[in-house]
């Protein structure tokens, strides 16, 4: 199928109207020969379809007003090739335009040699069409801005809607990650409290999990109801914290951290905190385990977390699931590497993350 033909509009049928009547009317009022009359209709009227077929409109245009020139019977000016030639430099490709640079200037030296006009003629013409070509190309340029305009205003907001995506997404990853460890510590507590000399610590500490985990999911519909940013998740400073709170009877949790403690981008000790609190939450639902190691090491521009169980429960390296697919898109977001799988004494999850952004 063809390009869309453009449609026809008043201003191409007025512009037409005005060319037609100030080349036809003046060889009718002199009462001139049918074909001269009929010359001037052919160097005016097609002038009404220049923007659905420009080149085809000066290929009619252009030899009847050279015809009309010979014959000395010119309008005052070439109306309808002037017409045209803007047309062509407005809205034309380039090696339309060069096409029709070339044609039109053969046709003004073949208009004025032949019927052998002054010199004067030469410049009067070359300044019509010159005139013309400018104005039409101030039209392109101007377009050409424009469009450029619009398309960088369509980028932003593609940009804009895409950052609202990543940040919805992050809310959503942090109120699974934290939620899910939460309530899951609560359920572990739960099931536990029974075997306790002092079941009233189990109750007490299901009671603080529960008052975190409502306190995290305000701060978190909050920041996707009101568009504000949500508070970042603790950092790797309340990583031992973390460790001693998944510690229950029958699972042993450790923590180490090795290394000087560097500068860090947000994104990324975030990222450290929620893959720790992931792999205890996971641990603590489908391990099975005796007891965790949890590994904190600084390097000089890397942060490494390990978490370590002898868990002999099912394989958790399927990575369909929200917690580990959700610790995959944290570490590759910060440019890092996560190795996470079972081993033969347990279930490892090993991540390395840049201690700046990006890098």
């Amino acid at each position: 199928m063809g390009l869309p033909r453009k449609p026809l509009e008043p201003i191409d049928a007025l512009i037409a109207a005005i060319v037609t009547v100030v080349t036809v009317g003046p060889t009718v009022v002199a009462g001139a020969t049918w074909w001269i009359v009929g010359l001037s209709v052919l160097a005016s009227v097609p002038v009404l379809w220049r923007r659905r077929a420009p080149l085809a409109t000066l290929g009619v245009v252009g030899p009847a007003i050279t015809a009309l020139a010979c014959a000395h019977a010119m309008p005052v000016l070439p109306f309808g090739t002037v017409v045209c030639v803007y047309t062509i430099a407005a809205s034309c490709s380039a090696i339309q335009r060069r096409i029709t640079f070339v044609l039109v200037a053969a046709g003004i030296l073949v208009s004025l040699l032949v019927p052998n006009e002054p010199v004067d003629s030469y410049g009067y013409a070359a300044m019509s069409f010159l005139t013309a070509w400018a104005l039409g190309a101030g039209v392109r340029a101007r377009q050409a801005q424009i469009d450029v305009l619009a398309e960088r205003a369509r980028r932003l907001d593609e940009e804009r809607a895409a950052a609202v995506a990543r940040e919805r997404l992050r809310i959503a990853r942090d109120m699974h990650d934290g939620l899910a460890h939460t309530v899951g510590a609560m359920i572990l507590r739960a099931e536990t409290g029974p075997l306790l000399a002092h079941p009233d610590t189990a109750f007490a500490a299901i009671a603080d999990d529960g008052r975190a985990a409502l306190r995290e999911l305000r701060h978190s519909i909050g920041a996707l109801r009101d568009g504000d940013d949500p508070p970042h998740p603790p950092g790797v400073a309340a990583v031992a914290d973390l460790v001693a709170r998944a510690e229950r009877p029958g699972l042993a949790a450790h923590y180490t951290e090795h290394g000087t403690r560097a500068p860090i981008a947000p994104q990324t000790e975030a990222a450290a905190y929620r893959i720790v609190q992931e792999a205890l939450t996971n641990t603590g639902k489908h391990a099975r385990a005796s007891r965790v190691e949890v590994a904190v090491r600084w390097s000089a521009d890397r942060l490494g977390v390990s978490v370590v169980d002898d868990g002999t429960g099912p394989s958790r390296s399927d990575t369909t699931g929200f917690g580990l697919l959700g610790m995959r898109e944290r570490v590759h977001a910060c440019g890092g590497v996560l190795r996470a799988g079972p081993t033969a004494t347990g279930f490892t999850v090993d991540a390395e993350l840049p201690l700046a952004q990006g890098k």
